[in-house]
């Protein structure tokens, strides 16, 4: 008799049973289908990460794009009326494969610049004025800031694309979203041979020519560089440059700072954001 209780014990049942019986009666909520996931990754039928991209497929639909969208004040844009040699620099630095191209504000969206799609015309016009880069735009994705993450990955797929501009109530421009921003929801961050270096506050373009992320703090700055830049007032370089410059600068203008000339690469309205940078030869 004993054997016979022992045997129909439920604690006894082997983990194929359980999923068996799991299954035999379906999973009615998420809480069951992560109880029988538990039980497969107990029995090493699949491990952590398996968990991990099904638990991030299954939240992303409780997800909206304001919630992991790039916000308005760090997009990274390109105005339609800026020169080539403005624009190129840009791109350069940011190493992006996709920018916005607006037109006279960031809410004036007029289309997508994949950096691919330059090659051919440097390659044809001699004269980079004779490039307008209104001539090779793919139309601009925009999408609201409730969208499911779901639903616009599946739109992403079928129409091919890889970015959206997220609009807010009033039609003006929130942010930026990407198809790698909610990929990496699902099976966590995604690197590339790039992302080390754009994680860096400080990257070496070549001999005396850095670029600088205005939110380096200065005492990092000064520590790389061997500088004695005051951090009483200000905590970061980008804050130095404002008072520096005296107003929010534009693209491309230059200031000096003791010994380091400061190039502004990428700036809004509100902030300064990419800097290049060189130290002075001492007369």
């Amino acid at each position: 008799m004993s054997e016979d209780r022992s045997s129909n014990d439920p604690s006894d049942k082997s983990w194929i049973e359980k999923i068996a019986h799991a299954f035999s009666s379906e999973p009615k909520t998420r809480e069951d289908l992560f109880e029988l996931l538990a039980v497969a990754k107990q029995n090493e039928v699949i491990d952590d990460d398996a968990i991990s991209i099904v638990e991030g497929a299954m939240h992303i639909s409780d997800m909206q794009a304001r919630e992991i969208m790039v916000p308005r004040p760090q997009m990274v844009v390109l105005k339609a009326d800026q020169p080539l040699s403005e624009l190129l620099p840009i791109i350069i630095d940011t190493g992006h494969s996709r920018y916005p191209v607006i037109g006279d504000t960031l809410d004036n969206v007029l289309g997508i610049l994949l950096s691919k799609d330059l090659l051919p015309l440097l390659w044809k016009f001699e004269n980079s004025a004779d490039i307008d880069i209104r001539d090779i735009l793919r139309p601009a994705t925009l999408v609201p800031e409730s969208k499911r993450l779901n639903v616009l990955l599946r739109d992403f797929r079928e129409k091919r694309h890889h970015m959206a501009v997220v609009i807010d109530e009033y039609g003006g421009a929130a942010g930026l979203i990407t198809i790698e921003d909610i990929l990496e929801q699902i099976v966590g961050e995604i690197e590339d041979e790039y992302d080390e270096d754009d994680d860096l506050p400080i990257r070496k373009i070549a001999d005396n020519d850095f670029v600088v992320q205005a939110l380096t703090p200065i005492e990092d700055f000064n520590d790389y560089f061997s500088a004695r830049f005051s951090d009483e007032e200000f905590d970061t370089i980008g804050g130095l440059l404002l008072k520096a410059f005296g107003h929010l600068p534009s693209r491309n203008e230059i200031t000096r700072l003791e010994d380091y000339e400061f190039k502004v690469v990428n700036a809004d309205s509100r902030q300064i954001h990419l800097l290049r940078m060189r130290k002075l030869e001492e007369s």
